[in-house]
């Protein structure tokens, strides 16, 4: 009986994480503009730029992942509460960084937000090692974020 009601409370968390992760994420993404501004267009690209419809699945994709280890923790909060706080401020940096990119054009800051984000998302990564499977859903995430890292990189150097 126990084990079901905590089955039960899981499925629940997650689901509000999830909903949570996505929704945050596609409110910001659609408030920020898309990759078809002409701003962007006329960017210089670095030669390893995926096409722009890659990137709206990845993230629907990785948004979920961290809208199941929102749940996770969540549901344990109690003993995890540090790791909390990291996930809501790397969540935070995530969400500044397409308004920073794409609305203010500013490639300069959207770095310095990526390069915060990195750091934060390794961070809780090293943290939550030992002590919450969650970690294991923002691997994927670690990785793309690393990727959008070497690309706003090459953005800065290609465009400044």
């Amino acid at each position: 009986m126990v084990d079901k009601v905590i089955k039960k409370n899981r499925w629940l968390y997650c689901l509000v994480g999830i909903t949570c992760c996505l929704s945050t994420g596609l409110i910001s993404g659609f408030l920020s503009g898309s990759a078809d501004s002409l701003w962007y267009r006329t960017l210089i690209k670095p030669t390893f730029n995926p096409p722009s419809w890659i990137f709206a699945p990845t993230w629907i994709v990785l948004y979920i992942m961290m809208g199941i280890a929102l749940g996770i923790l969540w549901e344990q909060r109690k003993k995890h509460i540090r790791l909390l706080y990291l996930f809501g401020l790397q969540f935070i940096l995530n969400v500044c960084w397409s308004p920073m990119f794409f609305l203010m054009h500013r490639i300069d800051l959207a770095l310095y937000v990526l390069i915060l984000l990195w750091i934060t998302i390794f961070t809780f990564l090293y943290q939550a090692r030992r002590i919450c499977s969650a970690v294991l859903l923002l691997i994927p995430y670690a990785l793309w974020v690393s990727f959008a890292l070497i690309l706003n990189i090459s953005f800065y150097m290609l465009n400044k």
